[in-house]
């Protein structure tokens, strides 16, 4: 039998009639047997995997420690400034954001390939609607303190509250569409590489894919435009200047990805969108809700309604 084997092979190694390969296999090195191809995805058994799912856990564990804090500390007035609901739901959906991209690793199928997206686009709306809603309270709280000013009658919670619903609607109005007219799903990319089939999702319609991420990125530049606007407002709503810093830093993440994103393929691909959720999100978290943790905790005193 073996003896058999050998001289097929060397008839085949011989012959000058080429076979192809199927798609999925690839041919050897003396170009005489089909090797059947290896599928690649974002397995939970790489190490940057386990790198991504601690990073994840440990910083949805401070967003926790520190809405703890915000909730003991409610009625204080470094908590009650600048929005205290708006301060709330960032916090929940930084959170949110952080378990989000459990969505993107493992092997994807065609649920996980139409959640992920949706998902995250939502859930990072909100949390730049709930910045921008932020920041306009700066704004009117500023300009309410000049006498006659019809700004005084837009303070309030209602007002915030409104910016934070339209915003965030909008970008759920944007994900149904893409999920009702053309949804991702899963897709076996077979020619990207010689030996490996890339298990992956394809975004379904790339104009309701950058609709999403465009609506977003329009958000985040129109927070970082008004907070630099007012970055320079007395020291009692010098929340502008931690605002403007975190957007600076989400929208810096943001741009960065981009030429990496779309020059990758496959698992590498997926590892950038990790990595920019888990870095602009940690820039939201760290510049603004850090400094305010460190008055409640290291320097209390200051936490009173004389100073803010």
């Amino acid at each position: 039998m073996r003896a058999r084997d050998k001289k097929r092979r060397h008839e085949l190694a011989d012959s000058e009639i080429c076979h192809r390969c199927p798609d999925d296999g690839w041919p050897d090195e003396r170009k005489v047997t089909c090797i059947p191809k290896t599928y690649t995805f974002l397995s939970y058994e790489e190490d940057i995997v386990i790198i991504f799912i601690i990073t994840s856990l440990f910083l949805s564990a401070v967003t926790i420690i520190i809405l703890g804090i915000f909730i003991y500390h409610w009625d204080s007035p470094i908590v009650r400034a600048n929005n205290r609901t708006a301060s709330f739901t960032l916090l929940v959906s930084i959170l949110l954001s952080f378990l989000c991209i459990f969505l993107f690793l493992g092997r994807p199928v065609d649920i996980t390939c139409m959640l992920r997206q949706t998902i995250f686009g939502i859930f990072f709306s909100i949390s730049v609607s709930s910045v921008l809603s932020k920041t306009l309270t700066v704004c009117i709280a500023f300009k309410a303190t000049k006498p006659g000013s019809t700004w005084r009658k837009l303070i309030g919670v209602k007002t915030s509250t409104y910016v934070l619903g339209i915003c965030s609607s909008l970008q759920v109005l944007i994900c149904v569409s893409w999920m009702s007219v053309s949804p991702p799903y899963q897709e076996f990319d077979m020619t990207s590489y010689m030996d490996q089939i890339l298990i992956q999702c394809n975004e379904g319609s790339d104009i309701w894919f950058y609709s999403m991420l465009g609506y977003m990125g329009f958000l985040a530049a129109l927070s970082f435009v008004l907070a630099f606007m007012v970055r320079t407002l007395p020291d009692s709503y010098n929340e502008a200047k931690y605002i403007t810093f975190s957007m600076l830093v989400f929208c810096s993440v943001w741009i960065a990805m981009i030429p990496a994103y779309l020059s990758t393929r496959g698992k590498y691909m997926v590892a950038m969108e990790i990595f920019a959720i888990l870095g602009s999100t940690a820039g939201l978290l760290g510049c603004i809700f850090l400094p305010k943790c460190f008055i409640i905790i290291i320097k209390p005193g200051t936490n009173v309604k004389r100073n803010n």
